[in-house]
Order: structure tokens, then sequence, then C-alpha cells
């Protein structure tokens, strides 16, 4: 049995992905074998020995102390992708809200008293205050070509825009989804200095703090809207709120409301609703579930935001071994080294790194002897050790 610890409200459709013949799963288990969560936060928790991977059905794992967890051995699981339509039309709801000033003329109306025909008179002398613009034209840059930039950039081309795109390390996988319509900027700075309408969808890291400021968004073409539905941090409110008096931004649309923001007619913020949607719900949950429950039986590593992907078929009567270590030379000498040593027949190996993180697969047809994984765990720079699977002798 393997024990799961749930953190969050999870959707059924996930969990019934784990057979209650193998997993229990509940918010009270003591020792887990891994966590399963949403938004809580595991920075300000004592996450226990026995974890073995967790889990977060979402795409951000902010909330996780990654770096952490990969000393330890433990891989992070993410759901990138299972919210991506969710959050893109969010995106275009808010895109078509901000160049219409469709917010502010609400408001607008919610605060007119009278009889109908003072009502009508009002609504006439008011609605010039709200003109717009249509999207047709108009240019989006995207920065961040993953799974949600793709399609709002897909998207935004259906809508007649011209879009542009900056994304240096965007994978083969999107590049294939990716419109060829689609223009490539050479830089940030490129792409600002092309767009009227800008959308960020880049994870939070030192380098994109702060990337949309004061000098790109003099870059944008005027009058500019700003689009954040991927981390607060990354638009500077200072430079947005002083673009928005100046008048070189038209609105600012974010999923991620402050004291900063409240009241500024031209902001438009959502309660960090991108993801909120049953679907997104059950696709994230579902993804998660399958990737940990392959994780747990059979040693496979998909979507992890801190392990290399490995992924070796786990053939029945084959038993594995799994091995978490530092990425440095000879680590896979000394793992082939100590099964020669027992004569231990090695049948497939995979081993693949990540960064500071190194991974490997090792299938055998005959029984591990304890004292030989134990040796293999006492090597300097093994982190995690595992042995999957039943043996035929």
């Amino acid at each position: 049995m393997f024990k799961i610890k749930t953190l969050n409200n999870i959707s059924v459709l996930g969990l019934e992905r784990l057979p209650r013949a193998r997993y229990e799963v509940a918010s009270d288990i003591a020792a887990p074998d891994a966590l399963l969560l949403r938004s809580a936060d595991l920075h300000k928790v004592e996450i226990p020995a026995s974890v073995k991977a967790i889990a977060r059905a979402g795409a951000g794992t902010n909330n996780i102390p990654v770096a952490a967890m990969s000393k330890r051995g433990v891989p992070v699981f993410n759901a990138p992708g299972a919210n991506a339509n969710a959050v893109k039309e969010l995106v275009l709801a808010s895109m078509l809200l901000a160049a219409r000033n469709i917010a502010p003329a609400i408001a607008f109306v919610q605060g007119l008293s009278g009889t109908d025909e003072e009502l009508h008179k009002l609504v006439e002398n008011g609605k010039k205050h709200f003109v717009g613009m249509e999207l047709p034209g108009r240019s989006l840059g995207v920065i961040g070509l993953g799974a949600i930039g793709v399609k709002v950039a897909n998207a935004a081309l259906d809508l007649g825009m011209k879009v542009y795109g900056f994304d240096p390390a965007m994978t083969v996988q999107n590049a294939w989804q990716l419109n060829s319509g689609v223009i490539q900027a050479l830089s940030v700075d490129d792409l600002v200095s092309k767009s009227q309408f800008i959308s960020v969808h880049v994870p939070l890291l030192d380098a994109t703090r702060g990337l949309i400021n004061v000098e790109r968004i003099e870059l944008m073409q005027k009058p500019g809207v700003v689009l954040n539905f991927a981390r607060a941090e990354i638009v500077d409110e200072d430079a947005v709120l002083a673009g928005l008096k100046s008048g070189a931004l038209q609105a600012y649309a974010c999923d991620f409301p402050s004291n900063k923001l409240a009241g500024n007619p031209k902001v438009i913020a959502t309660p960090h609703l991108g993801a909120s949607t049953g679907e997104a719900e059950d696709n994230c949950a579902i993804m998660v579930a399958d990737q940990l429950r392959e994780f747990l039986e059979t040693g496979n590593v998909r979507n992890s935001v801190n392990f290399p992907e490995a992924v070796m078929p786990l053939l029945p009567g084959k038993q594995r071994l799994t091995i978490v270590n530092a990425n440095v030379p000879n680590m896979v000498g000394q793992i082939t080294t100590a099964l020669a040593k027992h004569e231990i027949n090695i049948n497939d190996l995979l081993n693949k790194s990540r960064g500071e993180i190194a991974y490997t697969l090792v299938d055998v047809d005959q029984a591990l002897p304890d004292e030989m994984v134990d040796e293999l765990a006492a090597i300097p720079g093994v982190l995690a050790t595992r042995v999957i699977g039943g043996c035929v002798r």
C-alpha cells in the first residue's frame, strides 16, 4: 500500500486514478509516501522523511521548497498545460475588457439612478468616456511560449491580431503547437517595442522579477495594455500605476489584486481565477495523480520540475533499482561496480541528468540484496535509493 497525504481538496476524478486496492489517500496520514496538493504552502511545514514525491495539481510550484526537496532526492511533479485553456480564456476575456473599457463602463452604469428617461440621457452623455478599440490589426506580444503562451498567441491570431512571441527556452513540443503566423521577436525589448498589448507567461525567477518595468512600458506602442496572469511580481506595480496615470497604458489586467491597485478604474483585477474552472481542476488532478502513480509503481519520471524526464518500461518479473544522486563524475561507474560485486546482471539501464540532479533506473532479473542497496545508499553523493517490483527466481 502507498500512503498519499492530501493538503487541499483534490478533484475526485484525480483521486479516482489512485486505486484503493493499492493506495490509502487521506488528509491526516502519518508517514506518507507522497504529498498531493494545490495551494498549500509547504515552506511553512515540516515535510516527513517518508515522503518520496510531491505532486501539485497545477503548474506553478512556488509554494513548494523545490531546492530543499532536490537535496533530499524527492521529485516535485506539476501539471503543465492542464489548466492552459482556462488561463487562455481568462487572458482573452481580460484583453477584450481592457480594449473596450468594459469594467469602468459597467461601474459607471451601476452608479446611475433616476427614471428610465433620465438614465437614457445619462448613458448617451457618458458613453463617450468609454470609447475603446477593436483587436484586429492590433499587436500583441507574448512573453513565454509554454502551454499557456502558445494558446494565447494562437487565439490572438484567430482574432486578427498581429502577434509577436519570445521565449529563448521554448520546447520542441510547444514549437510544434505554435501557429506559424506568430512572429519571432529577437528579445524582450524587441517584442515590447512592437506591441500594444503584452501578455506575460513566464515563471517567477530572479531574471523575471519586474520584467515589465518603467523602461519597457515606455517602449510599448501607445496606449498600451499589460496582461499578467502568471505571477504578480513579474510586473512592477509602481511602473504600471505611473503608466496608467500618464496615459502610456490604457489598462492593466491581472489575476493578483493588491492594495496599490485597489480602486484604480483602469485596473482589471480578478481574484486568482486563472485555473479556477471545474475542467482545469479535474485535468490538473488527473495529470498529477497519473504521474505520481507511475513514479511510485515504476520509478518513471514525467513532468517533474526538478528531476530529468526518465521513462523506461518495467517488464513483469523484473526488479528495478532507482538511484537519485548528485550530478558528478563516476556515479554510474560506482553503481555498476557495486552491482557487479554482488554478481547482479543488469538487464536494462537508463541514466538521465538535469542540473545538479542525476537519476538512474536499473532493471535486473534477480533479487537485489539489502546489503547491496545499503552500500549504494552510502556512496557519497547518493541522495535516495528505492527498489521496485517483484522478481522471478
